[in-house]
């Protein structure tokens, strides 16, 4: 096992990934920027190096920088943990080549899934259904067009080399089409530095399914269930369930197997999470995330498993310390992704925290980095904690949830809590009706009056 694990990573994750080491007594450095100094993670590691000035690029991003804070403070592994330089290949190749342990998959693995293109191709060998479009990169015009016909109106634009909804275009009719593929074509250069695009039909009313994963690296791959995060504004997850309304256990169960034998022919390593898109009862491949997710929460309420904790086994090389056969799946769990926005127009909302009040009582988790007197940091994603509520039912979990979200007091700053105690209301998420465009529509009503 490792005596210390450098934490290459900022707010609640990083305190996340320190909790789980201390837990089995190993050291921690945290890495930080200038303007991080005071983070909680920072505050509770055994050491800490400064690493940059404020933008990512000069710290979080810094590669040299995060090796050396490494290499003076004799870490013998390094967590990324999500964001930043968590899927980047050629940063957990840097790290391996100077004798420390990268806390995730290999490279290789993290290239090929980082890669729309390439990904697709290989999980549709493997046996993983995907969304009827195009083999590969769309540069012909023409050809474009004969495989939209082909597959049928409405289809989706992407961008190869990227998430995140940039360099994504809906196309509605053919007349349509080339303008949108120039359109995507130039997003996907300015966010990726790559213009290459894809095609696949446009389902309409799906939901965002994924599927949790554990590898060793020598075959053994066992999956931890599924996750509907379905509730998205501009491609951006807000809520997540485990497990979803739409899924029974045989659902699961079927799409899990699949996911498992696909990623076992691979060798798989470490965690991941391969995401579809459900509709009618199909699953179609989207992506596969080659690291620790946000919503990792929900899935460590319903399984017992506490998924940080396996990866860092995994990565001593440690084989894994459940089977299929072990995993259960008990209850009902829901996180809030809480954010430093209006809950209105979602206009950031950095600055100093006031009064900081979390819920607490049976069932109910907080992952956040906060505190009373800290500020919100303009330079970051304005994620700043996960609400994660556990029952043993949806109705009890939605009904711990609507006292949760009372309790949580944060003061100082806007937040997205009122956002989320109007969503929890709403019939149709009640009901667990919903799909990856209701929100949005949700949203708008709720702006509109």
């Amino acid at each position: 096992m490792f005596d210390k694990i450098l934490i290459a990573n900022r707010g609640e994750i990083a305190l996340r990934i320190h909790r789980a080491c201390r837990e089995m007594g190993i050291k921690t450095v945290a890495v930080h920027s200038t303007v991080d100094a005071d983070a909680m993670h920072v505050r509770l590691a055994d050491e800490s190096v400064c690493i940059g000035p404020a933008p990512a690029i000069e710290s979080y991003l810094n590669i040299p920088a995060i090796i050396t804070a490494a290499t003076v403070t004799n870490a013998d592994a390094i967590h990324p943990g999500y964001g930043f330089l968590s899927e980047n290949a050629n940063f957990a190749s840097i790290v391996e080549e100077h004798g420390i342990c990268f806390i995730g998959p290999t490279a290789d693995h993290i290239a090929l899934m980082g890669d729309k293109i390439a990904s697709k191709t290989k999980v549709k060998e493997l046996g993983i259904p995907v969304v009827p479009g195009s083999d590969g990169a769309v540069r012909d015009i023409d050809r474009a067009k004969e495989i939209a016909e082909e597959i049928g109106y409405p289809v989706l634009i992407k961008a190869s080399a990227g998430g995140g909804g940039r360099g994504m275009q809906i196309v509605q009719e053919r007349s349509e089409l080339e303008t949108a593929i120039q359109k995507a074509g130039t997003e996907a250069l300015a966010a990726f530095g790559d213009d290459a695009v894809y095609m696949e039909k446009f389902l309409q009313k799906p939901r965002h399914i994924e599927i949790q994963v554990m590898g060793d690296g020598n075959g053994e791959v066992v999956h931890l269930g599924e996750r509907d995060c379905s509730l998205q504004r501009r491609h951006q997850k807000l809520l997540e369930e485990a497990g979803s309304p739409a899924l029974n256990a045989d659902g699961r169960d079927a799409i899990g197997d699949v996911a498992c034998k696909a990623l076992s022919s691979l060798n798989y390593r470490n965690a991941g999470t391969i995401e579809f898109l459900y509709e009618d009862g199909e699953f179609y491949f989207i992506e596969m995330n080659t690291r620790l997710q946000v919503e990792h929460p929900v899935t460590e309420m319903v399984t017992g498993i506490d998924v940080v904790r396996e990866q860092i086994k995994l990565a001593s090389g440690a084989p894994l310390s459940f089977s299929q056969e072990d995993v259960t799946f008990t209850g009902h769990a829901i996180e809030c992704r809480i954010n430093a926005e209006s809950s209105d127009d979602f206009t950031p909302s950095p600055g100093p925290v006031h009064t900081y009040h979390t819920p607490g009582g049976l069932g109910v988790r907080v992952d956040s980095a906060l505190y009373a007197g800290y500020s919100v940091l303009p330079h970051y994603d304005s994620l700043i904690s996960k609400l994660v509520v556990y029952g043993a039912s949806r109705n009890e979990c939605l009904m711990r949830l609507h006292r949760a979200l009372e309790e949580y007091v944060i003061t100082g700053i806007e937040t997205t809590i009122p956002l989320h105690q109007d969503i929890i209301k709403d019939p149709d998420f009640v009901n667990g009706d919903y799909n990856i465009h209701w929100l949005e529509k949700f949203v708008e009503g709720r702006i509109n009056g």
